[in-house]
């Protein structure tokens, strides 16, 4: 059974830092991603990672954000700094073996994690 656990989030003040985790289970991917959901909106690529080092940033993340992954834990994680309050979200682990050229678009992923609330505070 393939499984995708995510840890990390929590609530920090504007400025702040945030470690998130995503620890898959079951199978490997080629592509791990992060992503992300504010209320009333539609689900937001952040970060990807490739089992081969490649990585890719949503451009308002860009500078703030690192992932990296560690293929023999199956690990994810995305490192987030100078959190500000319209970073708060769901940000959900997304998991699958397509195309990279594809990694920003959700239909891609056949896996989801829960989600970890993160709320960035004023």
């Amino acid at each position: 059974q393939v499984q995708l656990v995510e840890s990390g989030g929590g609530l920090v003040q504007t400025g702040g830092s945030l470690r998130l985790s995503c620890a898959a289970s079951g199978r490997t991917f080629n592509i791990m991603t992060w992503f992300r959901q504010a209320p009333g909106q539609e689900r937001e690529f952040v970060a990807a990672s490739h089992w081969t080092s490649l990585t890719d940033y949503a451009v308002s993340m860009q500078g703030r954000v690192t992932i990296s992954r560690d293929n023999d834990r199956n690990t994810v994680y995305l490192q987030m700094n100078s959190l500000e309050a319209e970073d708060t979200g769901v940000y959900y682990c997304a998991a699958g073996s397509g195309a990279w050229a594809d990694r920003p678009n959700p239909h891609l992923y056949n896996y989801w994690g829960q989600g970890t609330q993160v709320t960035v505070s004023s």
